[in-house]
């Protein structure tokens, strides 16, 4: 089984609508997921730009311990560690200075930049806390996924 990642807001390498950028009103795309593998008890989404300069892709979201009942994010999820609504769900630092939660795409002008949707399936839960970077959350997961999947947006200026 293969899990699928879509959103109601752009299609597979389509363009990102400029309301989920930091060019419009900047909050998150709803993404939806299905076809979790057996045994999965939790998911990990992190968005990230591979296109950004520096060594490290651009961190634009990092929201785990995603309850495996859940079939998708609704748009808009606040920008708060803890959340109630998936409840249970924390967030983690983005790279914006003191950012936690989803920030839109701001590439500097020039050519499109790839935003990657990576969802995760876990076997296990785990234990964190909130506010963890991309690199704590994939240390802490690297052993127990099950299965992932990436839905790929584009964004230029």
């Amino acid at each position: 089984m293969t899990i699928t990642v879509t959103s109601s807001a752009f299609e597979q390498c389509e363009p990102i609508p400029r309301r989920y950028t930091g060019e419009g009103e900047d909050v998150s795309p709803p993404i939806a997921w299905s076809e979790l593998p057996e045994g999965t008890r939790e998911l990990v989404l992190i968005c990230d730009d591979p296109d950004a300069p520096g060594a490290e892709p651009w961190v634009h979201w990092v929201i785990y311990k995603i309850p495996a009942t859940l079939s998708g994010l609704s748009e808009g999820v606040p920008p708060k560690p803890r959340l109630t609504n998936p409840s249970g769900a924390l967030q983690g630092r983005n790279s914006w200075p003191k950012g936690v939660g989803y920030r839109g795409p701001l590439p500097p002008p020039g050519a499109p930049h790839r935003y990657r949707f990576t969802v995760f399936a876990l076997k296990v839960k785990m234990v964190a806390e909130p506010g963890m970077t991309k690199q704590m959350v994939i240390n802490e997961i690297r052993s127990h996924i099950i299965g992932e999947v990436q839905l790929i947006g584009v964004y230029e200026r």
